[in-house]
């Protein structure tokens, strides 16, 4: 299938054959059809530049186009007797797609060191608070209990001995530490506020 024809207003003071610096000058008097006409000239120099340094045709084609409004712009800077218009265009089209190579690389790095995954699913600074009020809690109330009390649940929940453990530690028999738990923990209960 053919391509369609382009639709393109030619504009009768700017002949078909103008080179570049003429075509330059009359878009920066405002003459859309002469930026027409460079982009016909430029543009696939420009896309080219553009695509051989981005590598992703979508952005190439964005900063072809950014290029161009560019053009629209600032042709007024134009100087010819510092180069030609074509190196003028080019320099343009090769700045703006380094640009938006740092600008892509920068919004990437960003990317990558925003943690997505959301962070905790519960409050980190609550939860410690909770937890030292809660552990402030379990000290007060086993100060509260007796020596004997005290230093049975301390090596049997702390240090993780047995009764028969804890009772050989203490130098009693297994029914007198269970007796000397059972209360302390009736105690710690009453004192923690918990409902049996």
């Amino acid at each position: 299938m053919a391509e369609p024809a382009k639709l393109r207003i030619v504009d009768p003071e700017i002949p078909e054959t103008a080179d570049l610096n003429t075509l330059l000058t009359h878009v920066a008097r405002g003459d859309e059809a002469a930026l027409g006409q460079l982009y016909d000239l430029m543009g696939p120099a420009v896309f080219g530049l553009a695509r051989r340094i981005i590598r992703d045709p979508s952005r190439a084609e964005e900063v072809t186009q950014e290029v161009f409004v560019q053009v629209w712009q600032s042709a007024t800077r134009f100087d010819a007797s510092r180069g030609s218009a074509r190196s003028w265009l080019l320099t343009l089209a090769h700045r703006r797609t380094v640009d938006a190579v740092r600008h892509d690389q920068a919004a990437s790095n960003r990317e990558r060191k925003y943690d997505w995954t959301g962070g905790p699913d519960y409050d980190v600074v609550e939860e410690t608070v909770t937890l030292g009020l809660e552990h402030e809690q379990v000290r007060r109330c086993l100060d509260g209990l007796t020596d004997i009390q005290r230093e049975a649940i301390v090596l049997a929940y702390y240090q993780g001995h047995t009764y028969s453990e804890v009772a050989e530690m203490l130098g009693a028999n297994q029914a007198t530490v269970k007796t000397r738990m059972r209360d302390g923990l009736i105690r710690l209960r009453d004192c923690m506020g918990v409902e049996s």
